[in-house]
């Protein structure tokens, strides 16, 4: 789907959305990428945007870093669970079913409206794959999710962290209460991100804030949510197969992973949870 050249109208979160396309649609373009999305580059092009002012910086690197880790979640979901639902939370302009569909999965993306409007504009829906205006606080958006069959993947990609922590047990309360038995992925910034965020190479140039801080994604096993934590992964640990093709320097990264991993995990983490059913219920 092609859309004229058009300038977004967004509100303060919803601007981050730009920040890893912007990140996708350059990598794309290297000789040698870690990713590969056309349709990022081409979704770029559509839009009347300075992307130049989010630079080249770590958080650049980081948007595409975080792009594998949560595709490769997708992908291992899919093997497992072929013909089962992904659920995208705050799509925003993530292009994951171009890049991570099986041609049997069933894809639902929400947004908030602002974000929904242009992402409609920018991509079509079909019989496998529709768009839906919600929150990630309130349910009502949940009962087209149950329209798909089961099992479900949700991600939450560079989404919670804007939220109070409050917020985000609500929106994941209601994932696990509707859905038992649903993967969620979701990303946390610690103390460490958070701290030094009016310094950051990319969202200083937006006027949203990162609000919920955690330290430990194990903490949220200990919600009363049900949630059980499956794998988490810091920037520095990619998946193998995502850095065996690039650049060579690109496969010692999980050897400086290693080294800083204490430090890496108190700045940023991506994680993979299950809902099991809330406690005592």
């Amino acid at each position: 789907m092609t859309a004229r050249t058009r300038a977004p109208r967004l509100g303060a979160v919803q601007e981050t959305m730009l920040i890893p396309l912007h990140a996708r649609a350059r990598e794309t373009r290297k000789d040698r990428p870690l990713l590969r999305d056309p349709e990022a580059v081409r979704v770029a092009g559509a839009l009347d945007y300075d992307f130049d002012k989010f630079g080249t910086g770590p958080s650049i690197i980081g948007s595409v870093l975080r792009s594998l880790v949560f595709d490769g979640w997708v992908r291992g979901f899919l093997h497992r669970h072929p013909g089962g639902t992904v659920v995208e939370i705050g799509a925003g302009l993530n292009t994951r079913f171009e890049r991570c569909d099986n041609g049997r999965a069933h894809w639902v993306e929400m947004d908030l409206p602002d974000a929904m409007e242009l992402r409609r504009s920018l991509f079509a829906e079909s019989d496998r794959r529709v768009m839906v205006t919600g929150s990630a606080v309130e349910g009502g958006w949940l009962d087209t999710v149950a329209r798909f069959p089961g099992p479900y993947l949700f991600t939450a990609e560079a989404v919670l962290l804007y939220l109070r922590q409050s917020q985000v047990r609500r929106a994941l309360g209601l994932i696990g209460a509707r859905f038992p038995g649903a993967w969620i992925a979701l990303d946390t910034a610690g103390t460490l991100f958070t701290a030094t965020q009016d310094a950051h190479d990319s969202l200083r140039h937006t006027r949203a804030r990162v609000s919920w801080t955690c330290d430990d994604p194990a903490e949220l096993e200990h919600w009363g949510l049900g949630l059980r934590l499956l794998a988490s992964r810091n920037l520095a640990q990619p998946p193998d197969d995502a850095v065996a093709g690039a650049a060579p320097w690109w496969r010692a990264l999980p050897y400086l992973g290693a080294a800083v991993g204490g430090a890496a995990n108190r700045l940023y983490q991506m994680n993979l949870y299950r809902a099991e059913g809330a406690d005592g219920g």
